[in-house]
């Protein structure tokens, strides 16, 4: 399990405090605008910052003081790192040999096979959505615990990322103890794949939810200004004015369905959530 409690990280202007956990076995997603803070509590979780407060534990020890066996059980990939460009796959793998007592070098090149990523070709020849690939099997390959990504799918065509998510499902699938902590901007990668969600909305979290009621519960209703005046507003998360009247977001569209039957309502969304939470009144 990973648990943030109340850390704090200062940049500036720029205030982080938010507290989450990720229990075995669950699939957690972190969203929020650009700038939100969701790379900053990732680099906290895996100790590549200090905290100014609070704390992170991983399995019950501080995320500082990880031995290299307990990091082993992490599998990591992060939108802004990776290999050298000039590295061929057979060098991952020596890499990756050395590195993890643990690594599953049939398993890395069988799905490098399925996946089309040559073995001597250098990594700065391959498509961003081949580079993607080689991250998260790096991630996967050595039979870590859980995995921590930060943005796996990012700027990836439609079969990139069903790839990436595919790969994703069957590491889940080899043992229900297993998690994923994950941040992404493509709700639909979210929607499919994680349990819920935290929104983190400038440096703070605006919202703590499972997937599956955000998208049973959650509503966007549109409002004339006299239909708006009239409203029982108590399950109103957030409220936009537009040039047609109001915009709402509630997260108990049962009760408006029910109680306000000509009411023009759509289905909620993870994107409704950031737009709603982070932009609303």
């Amino acid at each position: 399990m990973i648990k943030v409690d109340r850390l704090v990280k200062n940049y500036g202007d720029f205030h982080l405090n938010v507290s989450l956990e990720i229990p075995d076995g669950t699939v957690t997603g972190i969203v929020g605008k650009n700038g939100a803070g969701k790379s900053t509590t990732i680099k906290a979780i895996l100790g590549l910052i200090q905290p100014d407060g609070g704390s992170v534990t991983v399995n019950g020890r501080e995320a500082s003081r990880l031995t290299g066996a307990e990091k082993a059980k992490l599998g990591v990939a992060l939108s802004d790192s990776g290999f050298s460009s000039y590295l061929r796959v057979e060098d991952v793998i020596c890499i990756l040999r050395k590195l993890y007592p643990t690594f599953d070098e049939a398993f890395f090149r069988s799905s490098c096979t399925l996946q089309g990523l040559a073995f001597n070709k250098q990594i700065k020849d391959f498509s961003t959505g081949m580079r993607a690939k080689l991250r998260v099997l790096a991630a996967i390959s050595h039979r870590a615990e859980m995995l921590i990504m930060d943005e796996p799918t990012a700027g990836l065509d439609v079969e990139a990322r069903n790839d990436i998510l595919d790969l994703l499902r069957q590491y889940l699938l080899e043992n229900d103890r297993r998690s994923i902590l994950l941040t992404s901007h493509i709700s639909s990668d979210l929607e499919s794949l994680c349990d819920d969600i935290y929104l983190i909305h400038d440096g703070k979290i605006a919202l703590h939810e499972d997937t599956d009621r955000v998208l049973s519960h959650y509503a966007i209703l549109k409002l004339s200004e006299e239909a708006y005046e009239t409203l029982d507003r108590r399950y109103l998360l957030s409220t936009k004015k537009e040039s047609f009247g109001y915009r709402c977001f509630t997260n108990e569209k049962q009760f408006y369905a029910e109680n306000y039957p000509g009411i023009v309502m759509e289905n909620g969304s993870i994107d409704d959530l950031i737009l709603m939470m982070t932009g609303g009144k």
